[in-house]
């Protein structure tokens, strides 16, 4: 009877124990199946958050290449490409990192591709920085340049006004000025024969006497002398043929054309012209002019 009643105790007990290690063993698959979630969990709030800190460096990136572009500096087709390049480089880390999830494998390669972006990026602004200096030299050295050159260009004006300034000294000192000068009017008689005369009614053709002023600089050669005659109404007495000539700066008809041969040497000049019109009572006008000014004057009354 003993036996029998230790039996039944003794299955119980096993019962027992195999219930407890039942318990232990489910609640060590909770604790573990728990602890496996929770380290999932806690790698994807890591990617997600990488993610999101890799996104946030990308806009960056961007922002510092935008700045660049909008510079305004002129940049080489070498470092246009560069800009292109990294944009493009950029677009496809960005559709890469807007997947849903990344494998590790796949973070850690675009955490590389943005360190290398990282890089370029930097050496792309240097670079451009580098430019801009070269640039600012350059403006720097064209500005003066052009100062430089403004300031031989106005050194060449001056100069050139001072050569042409001296080149009418010259001119004005070598042309010839009368000394004395005068005029005799003389009528014709039908044999030729000629003789002075105050009178208008008898006179024909004047003759202009002068001497020519001593000057070592004027050209010792023949002279044009042009001749203009004003009549006492204060008119301009010319030939059909007259022509025109340039003195102190003026286009001038004249009366009549000769030559002098000057020497230098004191000689005394005549010219003779004849009045192609009946002279008039009055106080004429005699002008000379050669080597483009004014040479003398002097007058003539006939009554």
């Amino acid at each position: 009877m003993e036996n029998q009643s230790e039996q039944p105790a003794k299955k119980n007990s096993n019962v027992i124990y195999f219930l407890i290690i039942v318990v232990v063993a489910l609640l060590g698959t909770d604790v573990y199946l728990y602890f496996q979630k929770n380290k999932s969990d806690t790698k994807y709030v890591y990617i997600n958050d990488e993610k999101t800190r890799l996104q946030t460096e990308l806009d960056s990136l961007e922002a510092q290449i935008e700045q660049i572009s909008g510079s305004k500096t002129k940049v080489t087709a070498e470092l246009q490409a560069t800009n292109d390049s990294l944009r493009n480089r950029i677009r496809i880390l960005r559709s890469e990192l807007a997947k849903g999830k990344l494998t590790a494998a796949e973070l850690s390669k675009a955490q590389e591709d943005v360190k290398q972006l990282r890089y370029f990026v930097t050496k792309y602004t240097a670079d451009i920085e580098e430019l801009k200096k070269q640039n600012s030299s350059l403006l720097v050295e064209r500005d003066t340049l052009k100062t430089n050159l403004a300031t031989v260009t106005e050194k060449a004006t001056n100069l050139e006004k001072e050569n042409q300034d001296l080149n009418v000294k010259v001119a004005q000192a070598s042309a010839l000025k009368t000394g004395n000068a005068n005029v005799v009017a003389y009528k014709v008689k039908n044999s030729g024969k000629e003789s002075d005369t105050d009178r208008a009614k008898n006179a024909k053709k004047i003759k202009i006497n002068f001497t020519v002023a001593p000057n070592s600089v004027a050209a010792k050669a023949l002279h044009d002398v042009y001749v203009r005659i004003i009549d006492p109404t204060g008119n301009l007495i010319t030939p059909a043929d007259a022509g025109a000539f340039s003195a102190d700066g003026q286009e001038l008809q004249y009366s009549y054309k000769t030559s002098i041969d000057f020497r230098d040497d004191g000689s005394a000049y005549t010219i003779d012209w004849t009045n192609p019109l009946t002279f008039q009572k009055g106080t004429y006008t005699v002008m000379l002019y050669a080597d483009g000014y004014t040479m003398g004057k002097t007058s003539f009354t006939l009554k």
